[in-house]
C-alpha cells in the first residue's frame, strides 16, 4: 500500500511540474517600444515610449511555444524629440493621455511559425478602444545565460495598425487632400526578458 501511495505521490508532483507556468519578467532597460507613421505624404516621424513593463508566461524555459504575454506602456512616456509634438500627441488631438494613460496588450499569446518565428495575437487597448492585433515575432539567438548567470531571451516584435481604428482621428490635410499625419503607424517591440 505504502509503495501505491508513493507512486500516486511521485505521479502528482510531476504532473505538478508538467503544468507549472515559468515566469518570464520584461527587462524595461532593454525593451523598446517605437513607432513610425508618414508625415505630410513624404516622410517620416518615428518615436518611441520611454516606460513600460511587462510579462511572459511559458510552460518550459525552453520553448516559448504557446507563452502568453502582458504589456503595459505609459502613453505619457512618448518622445518624439521635439517636445511641441509630444506635447500635441498626448492631446486629445491624438492620445488623450491625461485620460487614458495606459497602452495595453493582454492575454496575447505566442504560435510557433517557423524556427525562430512566432505571430503573437492578444488584445490591445489605445484608449478606449481593444481590437486583436497580430504581431510578427522573431526570437533572436535563442535563450542564453548572462554573465551574471541570469536566462534572457530577446524578440522583435512588429505590426501596423490603422490609429483611426482606436480613436486616434487628428485629421488635418494637406490642400492636395493627402494627410498631414497618415492613418498607417508601424510598430516595433524589441523586448528583452529574464526568467524570474
Amino acid at each position: 500500500m505504502k509503495t501505491l501511495l508513493s507512486l500516486f505521490a511521485s505521479v502528482f508532483l510531476l504532473g505538478n511540474v508538467a503544468f507549472a507556468q515559468v515566469k518570464w519578467s520584461v527587462d524595461p532597460a532593454h525593451t523598446n517600444a517605437r513607432f513610425e507613421v508618414k508625415h505630410l505624404g513624404i516622410a517620416f516621424v518615428d518615436g518611441q515610449f520611454k516606460k513600460l513593463e511587462g510579462a511572459v508566461e511559458t510552460k518550459d524555459a525552453n520553448n516559448f511555444d504557446a507563452a502568453v504575454v502582458n504589456f503595459d506602456i505609459d502613453v505619457n512616456s512618448i518622445d518624439t524629440r521635439v517636445e511641441a509634438r509630444d506635447t500635441h500627441l498626448k492631446s486629445d488631438d491624438f492620445f488623450s493621455a491625461e485620460k487614458f494613460s495606459k497602452m495595453t496588450l493582454k492575454n496575447a499569446t505566442l504560435k510557433s511559425a517557423g524556427k525562430g518565428k512566432f505571430k503573437l495575437t492578444g488584445d490591445l487597448t489605445i484608449k478606449d478602444v481593444t481590437k486583436k492585433v497580430t504581431f510578427d515575432v522573431v526570437q533572436n539567438n535563442g535563450i542564453i545565460t548572462d554573465p551574471w548567470g541570469k536566462t534572457r531571451a530577446g524578440f522583435t516584435a512588429t505590426t501596423s495598425i490603422n490609429r483611426k481604428e482606436f480613436n486616434i482621428n487628428y485629421n488635418d490635410k494637406l490642400p492636395s487632400g493627402v494627410d498631414a499625419v497618415a492613418p498607417t503607424v508601424a510598430i516595433t517591440v524589441n523586448v528583452e526578458v529574464v526568467k524570474n
